[in-house]
C-alpha cells in the first residue's frame, strides 16, 4: 500500500479527469445556465451575510457609512428574506439543471463503457471477471456523477464564496484581513498533501470493492453448485475476508481524512477566535464599530468554511480521479468490431478450410493448443470433430468464429480469408447450439429473437415446431410470453437445448456448430433434440463437435483430435476398420457400454 500512496497526482491524472468533461457539451446550455445561477447564487449570498452587521449598525446608530444603508430595521429585515426568497429559487432551479447535466452525461458515459466493452475480443474478457467489469460500469460510473451532480457545483460555489469573502473582508479590515489571510496557505498546502494519500486509498478501496462484487457474482451464478456442495459456509468465509479487506483500506481511508479535517479545524478556528479577540480591542478603542466587526466575523466564519468545504471537495475529486482513469482507460481501448457501423448483408456458401493452423491462447502462451490444423469442408457437408478433451475440438469452433488471432495459418471460407469480412456481418452467417445453453431471464419469445429480432409471428412459431419445443411452449399459460429465469433455470435441459436450436433455425445460417448439443439430456430429451437438429443441419454446412459417437454415425467425414492435431480422419465405417484407431477404440467402448446401439 505504501507503494500506492507514493504516486503522486500527475499531469496526466488530471487530464484524463478532465476530459470526462466532454461528456456535458450535448448538454452544455443546461451547464452553463446552471453556472451561471451558482454565480449570481452566489453574490446573493454574499449580500444576505452582510445584512446582519448592518442590522446591528441600525440598532446602535453607529452607521459609521454610506447613507445607502441607512435602512431602519423592518427594512433590513424584509431586504434580507427577500434575498433568501430569491436564492433558496434560483437554488432549485441550479440543482435540477446540474441534474439534467450529470444524468444524461452519465448515461452517455454507461452507453459508451458498456459499448466499448461488448465491442472487446474474447481475450479481455479472459482476463477480467465479470464483476470487476459489471463495477466499472456501476460504482465508478457513480463516483463520476457523484463528482459531476453535486461536488462539481459545490467546488465552483466555494470557490466563489472564497473569493468574494476576500475581497469583501479586503475592503472592509485591511489589518484584520492581513491576519486571517495568514492561515490560507497552510489550509491549502495541507489539503494536497492530504489529497494524494486519500486519492490512493480510495482507489485502492475501489478495486477491493470491485473484487468483493466478484465473489457475489460468482456465487448467485453458480448457486446451486454451491447448494449442491454445501458449500454455504465456506462461500460466506470467502466473502467476509474480502469485506474485511476492504473495511481495513476504508478505515486507512478515514484515518487520512480525519487527520485532514483534525488540523483545518484547528487552524480555521483558532483563526478565528484569534480574529475576534483583535476585533474586539479594535471596537474598544474606536477603530471598528460592532457591525462592522460583526461582517467580518461572519465573512470569516464563511471563507472558512468555504477553505474546509474545498479540502473536503478537493480529496472528493482526488478521489474520483481512480475511478475515472479506469473508465478512461475502457474508452479508449481499441475494439474488435464497431457496433453502429453500417454494414451490407453477407450471404456466405459455407466452404470451409483451415491451412496449416497453429494457435495459442493468449492467456496461456506456453501451451500451444493447435498445431498444424488442415480441413476442408465443402458446402452442405456435415463433419464431426471428436477426441479426448483439450485435444482442440472447441478452439477450431472458435476460431472459425473469429473469436481470435491465429499464430500461423489461414482460415478461409468460401475462398477468403475470414479476416477480410466484416466481422458482424461475417458472424451473422454462424449458429452455434452449444453443450451448456445459456437463455437470457426473459420470455421465450425474447430469446427466440435473439435469433432474427425482425422476425414474425409465423417464423417464430415455424421455427419452434421445426424446433420441436412448440408443443410443451403450447402447454405453458403463458406460452411465449413464459419468463424463462435467470439463465433459463426455470426450463429442462432438453427445453432449453431445443429452444437453442428454435433459435438457431430462425437466424437461418449458412454455417451451423453444434457443441455436443445432447450430451447431458435423458433418451427422451435427446431424441426430441437429435430429431431437431437433423432438420436444423439440412441444407447447411454442419460441424459438430460430439462425444457420443452414436449421434455422428451419418455424417459426412469423422476428424478425430488429440494434442491439437487431427490424426485419423474419414466416415463412421472406414475408421471403426481401421486397425488399433484411436476413433475405433473409442466405438469399441461406448458400443460395448451401450449394447442397444
Amino acid at each position: 500500500m505504501a507503494e500506492e500512496i507514493k504516486k503522486k497526482i500527475t499531469r496526466e491524472g488530471l487530464q484524463s479527469a478532465l476530459s470526462m468533461f466532454r461528456y456535458l457539451r450535448p448538454y452544455s446550455g443546461y451547464f452553463y445556465g446552471a453556472l451561471a445561477l451558482l454565480v449570481f447564487g452566489s453574490f446573493l449570498m454574499m449580500a444576505i451575510m452582510g445584512i446582519p452587521g448592518q442590522m446591528v449598525s441600525a440598532a446602535t446608530d453607529d452607521i459609521n457609512g454610506n447613507p445607502l444603508f441607512n435602512f431602519d430595521l423592518n427594512t433590513w429585515g424584509l431586504i434580507m428574506f427577500g434575498i433568501l426568497a430569491l436564492r433558496a429559487g434560483l437554488s432549485f432551479v441550479q440543482t435540477i439543471l446540474f441534474a439534467q447535466v450529470s444524468e444524461k452525461g452519465m448515461a452517455d458515459v454507461r452507453r459508451d463503457v458498456y459499448k466499448k466493452l461488448l465491442s472487446q475480443p474474447m481475450e479481455y474478457f479472459e482476463q477480467f471477471r465479470v464483476g470487476e467489469l459489471t463495477s466499472r460500469i456501476t460504482a465508478d460510473v457513480e463516483q463520476l456523477q457523484s463528482v459531476f451532480s453535486v461536488t462539481l457545483a459545490e467546488f465552483i460555489r466555494q470557490v466563489m464564496i472564497l473569493i468574494l469573502g476576500i475581497v469583501v473582508l479586503a475592503f472592509l479590515m485591511p489589518r484584520l484581513f492581513m491576519v486571517m489571510l495568514l492561515t490560507i496557505p497552510a489550509v491549502v498546502i495541507l489539503a494536497m498533501v492530504f489529497g494524494r494519500y486519500i486519492r490512493k486509498l480510495s482507489k485502492k478501496r475501489q478495486e477491493q470493492l470491485a473484487k468483493t462484487n466478484v465473489i457475489v457474482e460468482e456465487t448467485f451464478q453458480n448457486f446451486s453448485m454451491v447448494k449442491a456442495f454445501a458449500n454455504e459456509f465456506f462461500e460466506t468465509k470467502r466473502y467476509t475476508e474480502s469485506i474485511w479487506k476492504m473495511v481495513k483500506i476504508s478505515l486507512a481511508f478515514a484515518r487520512v481524512r480525519g487527520l485532514f479535517f483534525a488540523f483545518i479545524i484547528f487552524l480555521l478556528f483558532g483563526s478565528i477566535l484569534f480574529i475576534l479577540w483583535r476585533g474586539a480591542f479594535m471596537v474598544q478603542s474606536g477603530d471598528m464599530d460592532a457591525g462592522s466587526l460583526l461582517s467580518f466575523v461572519i465573512y470569516t466564519v464563511m471563507i472558512g468554511g468555504a477553505i474546509a468545504s474545498l479540502g473536503n471537495l478537493y480529496t472528493t475529486i482526488a478521489g474520483a480521479l481512480g475511478a475515472t482513469e479506469r473508465v478512461k482507460e475502457i474508452l479508449e481501448r481499441p475494439t474488435e468490431v464497431d457496433i453502429e457501423e453500417a454494414h451490407e448483408a453477407l450471404s456466405l456458401k459455407g466452404d470451409i478450410s483451415f491451412k496449416n493452423v497453429h494457435f495459442t491462447y493468449p492467456s496461456r502462451p506456453e501451451l500451444p493448443v493447435l498445431k498444424g490444423i488442415n480441413l476442408d469442408i465443402k458446402y452442405g457437408e456435415k463433419i464431426a470433430l471428436v477426441g479426448p478433451s483439450g485435444g482442440g475440438k472447441s478452439t477450431i469452433v472458435r476460431l472459425l468464429m473469429n473469436f481470435y488471432n491465429l499464430n500461423q495459418g489461414e482460415i478461409t471460407v468460401d475462398g477468403q480469408p475470414i479476416n477480410n469480412y466484416n466481422l458482424r456481418a461475417y458472424r451473422d452467417n454462424l449458429s452455434i447450439v452449444p453443450q451448456e445453453v445459456i437463455l437470457f431471464g426473459g420470455t421465450i419469445r425474447e430469446n427466440l429473437l435473439y435469433g432474427k429480432p425482425d422476425a414474425t409471428e409465423e417464423e417464430i412459431k415455424q421455427a419452434a415446431i421445426k424446433a420441436n419445443c412448440w408443443e410443451f411452449i403450447s402447454v405453458f399459460p403463458d406460452g411465449l410470453e413464459t419468463i424463462v429465469g435467470e439463465r433459463g433455470i426455470k426450463v429442462s435441459g432438453g427445453q432449453k437445448q431445443r429452444i437453442a436450436i428454435a433459435r438457431a433455425i430462425l437466424k437461418d445460417p449458412a454455417i451451423l456448430l453444434l457443441d455436443e448439443a445432447t450430451s447431458s439430456l435423458d433418451a427422451e430429451s435427446e431424441k426430441a433434440v437429435q430429431e431437431a437438429m437433423d432438420v436444423l443441419m439440412e441444407g447447411r454446412t454442419s460441424i459438430i463437435i460430439a462425444h457420443r459417437l452414436a449421434t455422428i454415425r451419418d455424417v459426412d467425414k469423422i476428424y478425430v483430435l488429440e494434442n491439437g492435431q487431427i490424426l485419423e480422419s474419414g466416415t463412421h465405417t472406414e475408421l471403426t476398420e481401421k486397425e488399433d484407431g484411436i476413433y475405433k477404440n473409442l466405438a469399441r467402448l461406448q458400443f460395448d457400454l451401450i449394447p442397444s446401439v
